[in-house]
């Protein structure tokens, strides 16, 4: 664990705020987020159709998109290689994504009893009718404080224990959450790779579909 965490306590893991056109909602710090609020921020905004000749294209890329999701599915958090990780984070850049704070114990990959409403919200949003049968990233990361190995390790830990959760209590399918660690290698702020809005989990939807329901 890093220096910073053992002496302020394993402070928030963030959902990572929207960097394009899908912009979801940064909640950093509030930890009686809503059900509601998670909705709207996951939830892609309805396509504007473009024309004809742009269709073909979009299609492709979409195919293309579902074939390497379909590749993640049922997989290891660390037997995902670096490339497939980029890949990952390439594609999740343009879809919807929330900030969120989870609170984790001391030393441990266990979410903080202060957390669990937080984590009990998100639960209850992803099993909503309105996002049935989207395939969300849990995306692990640390501060930049610490050991890459270690904290590679760290970011891993924390996705698949709210992938886990997520199953065990809401009945999520597990091949429909897919995990991942970046470790200290994406941090939000890198100007000030202590600050603990790097240490975070991102949740992002990556499926479309769900825009034209």
């Amino acid at each position: 664990m890093s220096r910073f965490d053992k002496f302020f306590g394993l402070k928030a893991i963030a959902f990572s705020a929207a960097l394009s056109m899908t912009a979801g909602v940064a909640l950093a710090g509030d930890n009686n987020v809503s059900t509601g609020q998670i909705l709207d921020a996951l939830k892609p905004k309805p396509a504007t159709r473009g024309l004809s000749v742009d269709s073909q294209p979009d299609a492709a890329a979409q195919a293309k998109e579902a074939t390497f999701l379909s590749t993640l599915r049922n997989r290891s958090t660390r037997s995902l290689s670096t490339g497939e990780r980029e890949q990952i984070a390439e594609l999740a850049a343009t879809k919807p994504k929330i900030d969120l704070e989870i609170q984790f114990d001391y030393n441990s990959a266990d979410i903080a009893k202060t957390s669990m409403p937080s984590v009990q919200a998100l639960g209850k949003a992803l099993s909503d009718p309105a996002l049935k049968g989207s395939t969300f990233v849990v995306a692990g990361h640390t501060d930049a404080i610490g050991g890459e190995e270690y904290n590679q390790g760290l970011s891993e830990r924390r996705a698949d224990t709210i992938k886990k959760y997520l199953v065990q209590n809401y009945g999520l399918n597990g091949t429909d959450l897919v995990t991942v660690g970046y470790g200290k290698t994406k941090l939000k702020d890198t100007a000030n790779g202590a600050d603990p809005i790097n240490r975070r989990v991102q949740v992002v939807n990556m499926d479309t579909k769900t825009a034209s329901k």
